[in-house]
């Protein structure tokens, strides 16, 4: 089956990057997906290849080509034995699953896509948000916090792809963004609890940065 094929591959390849982008965040946005799928319906196999494949070549990583991983994902299903049809509705999914900027609007995109991007944005926050943002700012050799430094509301994907901004702006960047540009209803509750979490934490992170000691 072309789901399992491609999902041998795409381990293989995550298996080794850094925990922000590694097989199991794939492995966790294609269960969310298809939790998603359940309530809302959609191609199954679209959305499962669409979110086995949504980072095959992520432009943070690609020298910031948002389009590359279009063509990839078009490739590799075709030479999975895939059909031309079913390579195509995944390869358009996958340029827009991406946040491009706070003031970036989303891309129009199909039923199977909206459920993928949910899922995949469901990742970016919560508990586990918080920590693929300091893995990645880490790996990046960004700081946690420089309070000097405020957040930017990028007009541009070029101009989010080339911020460089310390790990705690990418919460006001994104993170605390995601939950308002959430297309399904189901993505839509799950969020709420993650939002307040990383709200929570963002008090508590600030109290213990300025010493703020209190009984």
């Amino acid at each position: 089956m072309i789901v399992e094929k491609i999902q041998k591959l795409v381990k293989a390849q995550f298996d080794t990057l850094e925990g922000s982008h590694d097989w199991f965040h794939i492995e966790r946005v294609l269960k969310m997906s298809l939790h998603i799928h359940e309530a809302e319906g959609g191609n199954k196999e679209v959305i499962q290849l669409t979110a086995l494949l949504h980072d095959i070549s992520d432009h943070k990583y690609n020298g910031g080509d948002f389009e590359k991983g279009k063509d990839i994902a078009y490739q590799m299903i075709i030479d999975q034995g895939g059909d031309e049809k079913l390579a195509h509705s995944v390869s358009e999914i996958i340029p827009k699953i991406s946040f491009k900027g706070s003031l970036v609007e989303d891309s129009d995109i199909c039923l199977e896509g909206r459920i993928v991007r949910d899922a995949d944005r469901l990742d970016a926050i919560g508990a586990i948000g918080i920590a693929r943002a300091f893995a990645y700012g880490g790996s990046k050799g960004r700081p946690l916090f420089n309070p000097d430094v405020d957040p930017v509301n990028h007009k541009s994907k070029e101009d989010y792809l080339n911020s460089k901004s310390h790990t705690i702006n990418h919460f006001y960047e994104k993170l605390l963004i995601l939950k308002d540009r959430l297309h399904t209803s189901t993505a839509k509750s799950i969020a709420v609890k993650r939002q307040r979490l990383m709200l929570d934490y963002l008090e508590a992170f600030y109290a213990e940065w300025n010493v703020d000691i209190k009984d």
